[in-house]
């Protein structure tokens, strides 16, 4: 009898295990979720994109509808919408620029071109084409007027990089300044491109990119040369592997020279006087940690620079006179300003965004202007919630998506003067049967690691969520110093893709820790060399989810992160290996010594030390208990594959199991089917290994 009891409800518990398992119809209310599919069928007008036009007459926008997608256009004099080409001849938007890159380039008055010939720098005559050598030093990798673009694969060991040319003119076409970009010494990265179909052989591919504490890097120096006597002027004093910024200043001979010294820690402007062969220190800043939230915009007009600067603990307004030297602070407050978003000379008003500032989420953006001469700050987007906002070059309008996470998105016209509201542009449209409603994501704060700060976190949950249950928590990561991750608007709660996640029986989590980005400068030095102690808010604050929820289950906590996101996944499981037991890290940054030279070098700190090799998930992969799965694409020219590679290794030396997969066509980010690929696998790995049930793979994601 016992016997027979025993056989009964282990078949009763197989037979309920078999029907609480994930089915194809998950699967395919999960599609239904996947941000690509969302946009494109379900949730029109997530957010609206003005493109500015360049005669002020008005701007431009799509809104979609039933019919498709159809281009807008608002006319500023009538207050009249009218269809719209999809582009209008000389009518192309402000942001847009000249993206020809020519091979020489005509002072302003028109009377000389400069161009390069051999390595060397020349400036022709534009009547008589009569030439003056300006540099007979370069050469091959000591080239004039050139520069190395980001993510220039050059094929094989000694192949040729593409052609580059650029020059700066002075405004009286007096003075000509360019770089030397110097080659000789730099050391490259390297890839091996497997996925050529018609090769039998891998392409090796090179690029030029120095990593933390390097010196064999390529150097960029300043040269100034006289138009009309071809005397040069050599600024070695500038030659760093971080280009100085030079920008003449309009109706003068002079130029602002902004330096960032390596490491992060100083920042300098100076005043730069090419008849004299002088500069003077305008503005200096220093900071025990890094400076990586600096920006300046010069106002010929005012004779100000405008800055922004965390140097008082947030980053505000300041502005430089070129007068006197003197700095003024132009805003007030405990806030965070995003940067300067337009200026009109004018009226004496700087248009910024801001998030902190009143008294709602701290993550939500809020339109501002202050005046340069009253101080006086003016709040221009008065709703209580983001406003994600562009605004038109002088500032005298803007357009305002209004959203949270949870409410959809509203975009208005607004005066650039008042924030006063002009006109209704487009209203986010959810197309779903009657009855059913698109489940958004919700805000959960608790206390951080410090026991005082209030840390925020998105939770999303199945549309089918059932509160008697208990849901494993997926955390979806990335904690780069230098942004967040709580999706303060409608469209970035759609755009984490995290709802599709959840439809597979999932709670999955957003969190924003100490030494993240958008708060204060303290908020943000946590970090600081620190970064492998990046999770530990992310750990407190699920925990602090199972306390206040039945349905949450730490016992079963997973994640997933791209980039440094992917570093976070893999240190996750190995920092804290009995509180996440599943991890997918794609291409990641492993170790920071590998990465590239200016991230690490900002937020872990130069010269290289100790704390590199303490954060490093090399030097941790004997404490993996869970399971991983490492992703990366093949030819990723921005975080180089090699430290994937090297994770491996140490994982097999350490003789831990562990899942890896190559993606061979694909850069940093993955595109098309590998793409659609890679998403298959990150769900179905934590449907097996966090759920513990079969995973389905005969499912179409588009």
């Amino acid at each position: 009898m016992k016997k027979t009891a025993f056989l009964f409800f282990s078949i009763f518990l197989f037979t309920f295990s078999f029907a609480q398992s994930v089915t194809l119809e998950d699967y395919n209310r999960a599609v239904s979720y996947f941000r690509n599919n969302l946009a494109k069928k379900t949730i029109w007008n997530i957010s609206l994109t003005p493109t500015w036009l360049r005669d002020s007459s008005g701007f431009t926008y799509s809104i979609q509808d039933a019919n498709g997608t159809h281009r807008k256009k608002y006319d500023f004099k009538t207050g009249a919408i009218s269809d719209a080409p999809d582009e209008t001849p000389n009518q192309r938007a402000w942001e847009v620029g000249n993206r020809r890159r020519n091979p020489e380039a005509a002072s302003p008055d028109k009377n000389q071109v400069a161009f390069v010939r051999d390595y060397n720098l020349y400036l022709k005559d534009g009547k008589s084409n009569s030439e003056k050598q300006l540099s007979t030093d370069g050469a091959k990798n000591y080239e004039y007027a050139s520069y190395y673009g980001w993510g220039e694969l050059i094929e094989g060991e000694n192949g040729e990089r593409p052609a580059h040319f650029a020059v700066n003119w002075s405004p009286d076409s007096k003075w000509l300044q360019a770089y030397i970009c110097d080659l000789r010494n730099g050391k490259k990265m390297y890839l091996l491109d497997w996925s050529i179909d018609s090769l039998y052989k891998p392409k090796l591919l090179s690029y030029y990119r120095g990593s933390p504490g390097d010196t064999d890097m390529v150097y960029m120096t300043p040269v100034v040369f006289n138009a009309a006597t071809g005397a040069m002027h050599r600024l070695d004093e500038f030659r760093n592997v971080n280009t100085v910024g030079f920008e003449w200043i309009p109706g003068t001979s002079k130029a602002i020279i902004y330096e960032r010294e390596r490491g992060y820690q100083k920042i300098n402007l100076y005043l730069y006087d090419p008849s004299a062969k002088t500069k003077e220190l305008l503005y200096t800043e220093s900071s025990p940690t890094n400076i990586d939230n600096f920006n300046y915009r010069l106002v010929h007009e005012w004779g100000l620079v405008i800055f922004t600067s965390e140097k008082d603990g947030w980053k505000q307004l300041y502005a430089l006179n070129l007068k006197d030297r003197k700095v003024t602070r132009l805003t007030q407050g405990d806030y965070y300003i995003n940067d300067i978003n337009g200026i009109n000379g004018k009226t004496g008003d700087i248009f910024f965004t801001a998030k902190g500032k009143e008294g709602t989420n701290p993550y939500y953006d809020f339109g501002y202007k202050v005046n340069v001469k009253t101080r006086k700050t003016t709040l221009l987007t008065p709703e209580k919630e983001n406003h994600e906002i562009s605004f038109s070059p002088d500032g005298t309008y803007l357009v305002d998506n209004i959203s949270t996470m949870s409410k959809p998105n509203r975009a208005v016209l607004r005066d650039g003067s008042t924030g006063k509201i002009l006109k209704e542009l487009s209203q986010t449209q959810v197309n779903l049967a009657n009855g059913k409603r698109h489940p958004l994501p919700e805000e959960f704060t608790t206390l951080g690691r410090d026991g005082t700060t209030t840390i925020y976190a998105a939770i999303w949950k199945p549309s089918n969520f059932d509160p008697a249950k208990k849901y494993p928590v997926i955390d979806q990561t990335y904690t780069g110093p230098h942004t967040y991750m709580f999706p303060n608007g409608f469209a970035k709660a759609l755009g984490r893709g995290n709802q599709a996640l959840a439809e597979l029986g999932f709670i999955v989590v957003a969190i924003d820790g100490l030494g993240t980005a958008g708060r204060s400068k303290a908020f943000h030095n946590v970090s600081y060399k620190n970064m492998g102690q990046n999770l530990l808010d992310h750990v407190i604050a699920i925990k602090a989810m199972g306390k206040q929820f039945s349905w949450v289950d730490t016992t079963r906590v997973g994640i997933f992160g791209h980039s440094a996101g992917g570093y976070d996944a893999g240190h996750a499981v190995l920092e804290f290996p009995d509180f996440y037991k599943v991890a997918v890290a794609s291409s990641a940054d492993h170790d920071f010594r590998m990465e590239k030279d200016w991230w690490p070098e900002m937020y872990m700190g130069w010269p290289v030390d100790s704390s590199y090799h303490k954060v490093s998930n090399i030097t941790m992969a004997g404490n993996l208990k869970g399971k991983l799965l490492i992703v990366h694409g093949g030819i990723d020219e921005n975080v180089n594959p090699s430290a994937t590679f090297k994770l491996a290794e140490a994982l097999v030396n350490a003789d831990k199991q562990f899942d890896m997969l190559i993606l061979p066509s694909q850069h940093h980010g993955y595109v098309g089917k590998a793409s659609d690929y890679f998403q298959k696998k990150l769900w179905n790995y934590f449907v097996e290994h966090l759920k513990g049930e079969e995973p389905i793979w005969d499912f179409k994601l588009r």
